[in-house]
C-alpha cells in the first residue's frame, strides 16, 4: 500500500520532491505529416481541375485527321448501329475489318449510347455527333493525366511528381492524339488508369482486381494491349501468390470480361463470335496488317520512337540512369513493347502511343535532378512541343474534315438528291458520322486479300493505276454519273478529259497539307456536275 502511495506522491514526503512529468501529444490536427497530406491533396485537386481544362483546350485545337480508323473503328461503326436500329438508309457503310469479325463493338458501343440519348432528345446535330466523342476521350484523358501525377506522388517527392506531370501536358505526340477517337487513344487511358493501381513497389493504392479489370478491357478494345502488359503481369505473377492470384483475379476476370464481349459481338454480328481469336488469326495467319504498308525491323528506333518522344528523347535517355529499381519494370515494359512491334512488318506511331506514358515517368526524374539546367530545360521544351503540337493540330491533313463539312451542306437538297463518289485512297475522309444524312456516298473499296488469290487487285488500286480509264467503263451512262466527285489535286490532271467530257465543274477547294506524298495531294477537289 505504501509502494502505491508513494508512487501516487501522496506519502509524507517533502514537498521538494521531484514533480509529475506529464507525457506531451502531438495533436495530429497540427502535424506537419497531416499538413503536407493537406496541401498535396489541395495540390491534386488542382490538377484535377487544370485537367480537364486543359484536354478540353487540347480538344479544340485539334481540328485535323490522323489516320482513318480514328472514323472508321469508332465513329462510323457506332453511327452505322444507331442508323440500323432507326431505320435510317446508308449507302456503302462498313470496312472489311467489322464484316470479317475481327474488331469488338464494345469499343464502338460507347459512342453508339451517346449518339441514341441524342437521338431521343433531338438534339443529333452533325456537330454534336462529331465533337462529343472527342469531349468524351478528352475528359478520360484529363483522368489519366491526374493518375500519372498520383501515382508518382504517392511513390516519390512531390517535385518528381510535378516534373512528370508537366512532361505528359507537355508531349506533343500526346496533345495530337489524347482527344481522337482511336483504340489506341482509348488503350493509352486504361493503361494509364490500370497502372495507378499496379502493385509497384512502395504503392499504397494497388488494387490487384482494379487494375486486371482495366487491363482486360484494354485487350477488348484493343487485343495488342497484351504486347504492354505482358511483362507487367508477368512480374506481378512473380512477386505474388502466383495460385490466389490466378483462381482469384485472373480467370474471374478474364473469363466474365471475355463472355460480356461475346455476347455483345454475337448480338451485333448475329452470330457467335470470338473477335480477340479471328484478330490473331487474321494479322498472323493471312498478315493482313502487311497489306497496308511495310518498314524495316529498325523502324522504330530510327523513327517512331523519336517523333513519338520528340524533345523528350533525351530526357527519357537521362532519366533511365536516375531512376530508382522499383521502375525497372516499366522500361521492361518499354523495351519488350518496341522490340515486339519491330518483329511486325506493319509500323505505325501510334502502335506505341500507349507506353509514351510510361517514358514521361522518367522523364520527371531527368527534370527533377537537372537544378540549374532546370529553367532553361523547360522553356526548351514548351518551345519545341508547342510548334509541333499547333502546326498537326491546326493545319497538317485537316482537308478530309473541313471538306466534309462541305458536303454536309448538301442534304439539303432533294431534287436531285445528290450523290457523292470519292476518287481518294480508300478511307480517306469520315463517311456518314460527319454527314449524318441518307444521301448516297461511294469511295474506293481497298479490302485485303483473304482468298489467296496471286492476281487480285483492289477496286483502289485499279482505279490508281488507270483513272481514265476506269472512270468511263465504271459509268458508261450518263444517268449513272454522281452528281459530286471528289479527289486530291494531283488526280486533277489525269481526269481533266472526264471532267471536261462529262460537264463537271470545280465548286470547292480545300487546303489539306503542306507535305503531299504519293497520291495524298496538298489540296482537295469537288467537283460538280452541271445539270
Amino acid at each position: 500500500m505504501e509502494r502505491v502511495k508513494r508512487r501516487l506522491h501522496l506519502s509524507g514526503k517533502s514537498s521538494s520532491s521531484e514533480p509529475i512529468k506529464l507525457r506531451k501529444r502531438k495533436s495530429k490536427l497540427y502535424s506537419k505529416d497531416l499538413c503536407t497530406a493537406v496541401q498535396n491533396d489541395f495540390f491534386g485537386l488542382r490538377v484535377i481541375w487544370f485537367s480537364v481544362a486543359f484536354r478540353l483546350l487540347n480538344c479544340f485545337l485539334v481540328q485535323s485527321s490522323f489516320v482513318p480508323d480514328e472514323y472508321w473503328q469508332s465513329l462510323e461503326v457506332s453511327h452505322h448501329m444507331v442508323a440500323v436500329s432507326l431505320k435510317i438508309p446508308t449507302y456503302g457503310y462498313l470496312t472489311w475489318e467489322w464484316t470479317e469479325s475481327i474488331r469488338s463493338y464494345c469499343y464502338p458501343l460507347l459512342f453508339a449510347g451517346i449518339y441514341k440519348i441524342l437521338h431521343l432528345l433531338s438534339c443529333d446535330t452533325v456537330q454534336l455527333l462529331v465533337w462529343l466523342p472527342r469531349l468524351v476521350h478528352s475528359l478520360l484523358a484529363a483522368l489519366a493525366d491526374s493518375k500519372l501525377y498520383s501515382l508518382i506522388q504517392e511513390l516519390e517527392p512531390p517535385e518528381v511528381a510535378r516534373w512528370t506531370y508537366f512532361c505528359q501536358l507537355c508531349s506533343w505526340f500526346t496533345w495530337y492524339c489524347c482527344t481522337r477517337t482511336l483504340t489506341n487513344t482509348m488503350e493509352a487511358v486504361l493503361t494509364i488508369l490500370a497502372l495507378s493501381y499496379y502493385p509497384l513497389p512502395g504503392s499504397k493504392s494497388h488494387s490487384s482486381s482494379k487494375y486486371l479489370i482495366l487491363v482486360a478491357l484494354a485487350v477488348l478494345v484493343r487485343p495488342t494491349a497484351v504486347i504492354v502488359w505482358l511483362p507487367l503481369v508477368g512480374y506481378h505473377f512473380l512477386q505474388d501468390d502466383k495460385f490466389k492470384l490466378l483462381i482469384h483475379h485472373v480467370l474471374p476476370i478474364g473469363a466474365i470480361t471475355l463472355g460480356i464481349s461475346a455476347v455483345l459481338d454475337c448480338i451485333f454480328y448475329g452470330k457467335w463470335t470470338l473477335v480477340q481469336l479471328n484478330f490473331l488469326k487474321f494479322n498472323i495467319l493471312y498478315n493482313v496488317a502487311e497489306f497496308y504498308g511495310s518498314h524495316p525491323w529498325h523502324w522504330y528506333l530510327t523513327q517512331g520512337c523519336v517523333v513519338v518522344l520528340g524533345p523528350q528523347l533525351f530526357f527519357f535517355l537521362h532519366g533511365c540512369m536516375l531512376a530508382p529499381k522499383r521502375y525497372r519494370i516499366l522500361l521492361i515494359t518499354i523495351i519488350w513493347t518496341v522490340f515486339v512491334y519491330s518483329l511486325l512488318a506493319h509500323k505505325e506511331f501510334r502502335f506505341i502511343y500507349p507506353v509514351l506514358s510510361l517514358c514521361m515517368v522518367f522523364c520527371g526524374f531527368s527534370l527533377a535532378n537537372l537544378k540549374t539546367w532546370n529553367r532553361p530545360a523547360v522553356g526548351a521544351l514548351l518551345v519545341s512541343n508547342l510548334l509541333p503540337a499547333l502546326y498537326t493540330g491546326l493545319v497538317h491533313q485537316r482537308g478530309t474534315l473541313d471538306v466534309m463539312n462541305h458536303l454536309q451542306q448538301l442534304c439539303g437538297i432533294t431534287n436531285p438528291q445528290p450523290e457523292v463518289f470519292f476518287l481518294m485512297p480508300c478511307h480517306s475522309t469520315p463517311f456518314y458520322s460527319h454527314i449524318h444524312c441518307p444521301i448516297k456516298m461511294q469511295f474506293l473499296e481497298c479490302p485485303p486479300n483473304l482468298t489467296g488469290n496471286k492476281s487480285y487487285v483492289d477496286e483502289a488500286e485499279l482505279f490508281f493505276t488507270d483513272p481514265k480509264h476506269w472512270l468511263e467503263t465504271t459509268f458508261t451512262q450518263q444517268a449513272s454519273l454522281p452528281s459530286h466527285l471528289v479527289f486530291f489535286d494531283v488526280l486533277e490532271k489525269e481526269i481533266a478529259m472526264f471532267l471536261k467530257v462529262k460537264k463537271y465543274f470545280k465548286s470547292t477547294e480545300v487546303f489539306h497539307t503542306h507535305i503531299p506524298e504519293g497520291r495524298v495531294g496538298g489540296r482537295i477537289f469537288v467537283y460538280e456536275r452541271q445539270l
